[in-house]
């Protein structure tokens, strides 16, 4: 069995490359791809199939995915060229006889109100309509804030325009292990798994856990979008970026990033990584 993983020069596709090999599949059956193979060349060193795959271009997605049985097909960044990126991809992976493509979606992605979501929902249609699919609609990553703990203690605050919704966020290395249990289970295609942590939390909770954890007075700050998209913007994110964070801050306020489905519990077999040990593991 041949399994391909995209983006494995990637955080979130390094992790499952390796979440694959600790559950047991033989390196020589795992393709990881990248833009540059040069970039998970010690992957290659371990026995661990490289190849090159660009989205845009058609030609080396079907070299990549030639002889593959299942595919990890992980969500590109750029949002505006997401859709026709993961267009390419899938249309290689049909050619390819891919039988069961897996797609890092985003929870809830099928009713969520974001900017982002729209592309997630697009990529799933079109999964659908073509090839045997399971949808990953992962969570918050805890890293997206636990990134951020050196701006968060040198201003003695979190921003954020969350108000006090729920965020069910977890490690990237929990949410590659679930993707590692899907690609090597039997009967998955048509599953949808709303992947989230066991401890969904608040701004206001995560910033009360970083003072626990530090010993200093950290609070949070609940802005108006348009603030808060200054705010960003002040600190150097891009103003397209920003308009992404904003935009899923209001969702959060929504409760559109938490979920109680307990379905990531279920795919690791275990509890998955509280926000306080995420936090000491970042602070160490």
């Amino acid at each position: 069995m041949s399994i391909v993983v995209t983006g494995a020069a990637g955080q979130l596709g390094r992790l499952t490359v390796e979440a694959l090999l600790a559950r047991g599949v033989p390196a020589s059956d795992i393709v990881a791809t990248s833009r540059d193979v040069a970039r998970i060349k010690d992957l290659a060193d371990r026995g661990v199939v490289a190849r090159r795959a660009d989205f845009a271009e058609p030609d080396s997605l079907t070299a990549a995915f030639a002889g593959a049985d299942k595919l990890l097909l992980i969500s590109t960044t750029t949002v505006d060229e997401r859709v026709a990126n993961h267009r390419r991809a899938i249309d290689a992976a049909v050619a390819a006889g891919v039988t069961l493509v897996a797609y890092t979606s985003m929870l809830r992605a099928d009713t969520s109100t974001t900017v982002l979501s729209a592309t997630h929902q697009a990529t799933e249609e079109y999964l659908r309509e073509r090839v045997p699919s399971v949808m990953l609609r992962n969570g918050w990553y805890l890293e997206n804030y636990t990134a951020q703990l050196p701006l968060v203690l040198s201003e003695s605050a979190v921003v954020g325009a969350a108000g006090q919704g729920r965020i069910s966020a977890a490690t990237r290395a929990d949410y590659a292990a679930a993707a590692a249990v899907v690609l090597t289970a039997e009967g998955q295609a048509g599953e949808v798994y709303e992947l989230g942590g066991d401890e969904a939390f608040t701004l206001a909770e995560l910033a009360e856990a970083i003072a626990a954890a530090t010993g200093l007075p950290i609070t949070y700050t609940d802005l108006p979008a348009d603030a808060f998209a200054r705010a960003l913007t002040a600190a150097g994110v891009p103003g397209e970026l920003a308009d992404v964070l904003v935009d899923a801050d209001l969702a959060m306020s929504r409760g559109e990033l938490f979920t109680d489905s307990g379905d990531l519990r279920r795919l690791l077999g275990r509890p998955t990584v509280p926000l306080t040990e995420a936090i000491a593991d970042a602070l160490r």
